[in-house]
């Protein structure tokens, strides 16, 4: 057993059954549906029942996690008397970092004979999972607490983060596209391709003509990325947001082209990302050499 807890949050977008078979303890975001108020429980029908009520018009909106929260949370993890890696959503990405950061200092102050890092891992949704999984992997090996984290650090900026959107609205709302790049993107079939680079933001690298092109500008950029690095036994996390066709094509096309590629897990994305760019919305993360957007 290790003397050392790796933890995350709902947003690393993993599914529960991970979760709960590597024994990975986790802070969950809040959510609202409609007036209805509820928790990510990241089980996998649940957010798959999300998306299918979004094509209805269901509102979905998250709230950040308070301060209080935190330290409950990492109170909690220490009182065990294990040191702990917490790896949460890019600082950038996440109104919720900086309750972190305090409750952390103030959790710090309570057991000075522990060790609590808080990691700004530059990552969102499915790239914090696959941060996860290869933290975990690693502990589950016998590396030590103070290695794995060495490893985060150098290895965060590898993990790859490929996104299209099916509805421009959702991304209006957020601000990441004006009012008129809304409505004339809508009208044209413009479907923005998104990608995270080193700042660990959300970024709109190019816009495709239609969805298929779109899929098929993710998929050139993951081949691309793949074509410089050993595929053997590599692992992929698609997500997607009631768009399954899509992910299992972008699999099966991977697979094609490197058929000594390892597991491509498949499965609903979270809520939290999924509130800010709605349902058809499509992610694909794995290591890399470096990001590159194309």
């Amino acid at each position: 057993m290790s003397d050392y807890i790796i933890a995350t949050t709902s947003t690393s977008d993993l599914p529960r059954t991970y979760l709960d078979e590597h024994k990975i303890p986790f802070l969950s975001y809040n959510f609202t549906i409609n007036e209805t108020a509820a928790v990510d429980d990241c089980r996998e029908e649940n957010r798959a029942a999300i998306y299918a009520g979004m094509r209805k018009g269901d509102l979905l909106t998250t709230s950040m996690i308070n301060a209080y929260s935190y330290e409950e949370f990492f109170r909690d993890l220490l009182k065990t008397g294990k040191n702990v890696l917490f790896l949460d959503m890019s600082e950038k990405m996440s109104k919720s970092y900086q309750n972190c950061q305090n409750a952390a200092e103030i959790i710090r102050a309570e057991f000075p004979d522990r060790q609590l890092y808080v990691m700004d891992t530059r990552c969102i949704s499915g790239g914090l999972g696959l941060l996860v999984m290869n933290c975990v992997s690693l502990m589950e090996a016998g590396v030590s607490f103070e290695d794995v984290i060495a490893w985060g650090e150098e290895n965060k900026l590898n993990i790859a983060h490929r996104f299209t959107v099916d509805d421009l609205n959702y991304l209006k709302r957020g601000g990441r596209v004006s009012n008129t790049s809304a409505l004339v993107g809508s009208l044209l079939n413009i479907k923005p391709v998104l990608y995270v680079p080193d700042e660990g933001t959300l970024n709109v690298v190019q816009k495709a003509r239609g969805r298929k092109k779109a899929l098929e500008a993710i998929l050139s950029g993951v081949l691309h990325d793949l074509s410089k690095v050993d595929t053997t036994g590599r692992e992929m996390l698609i997500l997607h947001a009631d768009c399954l066709k899509d992910a299992e094509y972008i699999r099966d096309n991977v697979k094609k082209t490197y058929p000594d590629f390892g597991d491509i897990r498949i499965s609903s994305l979270g809520v939290v990302i999924g509130a800010h760019c709605g349902p058809g919305l499509l992610a694909i993360f794995y290591l890399c050499s470096g990001r590159q957007p194309d």
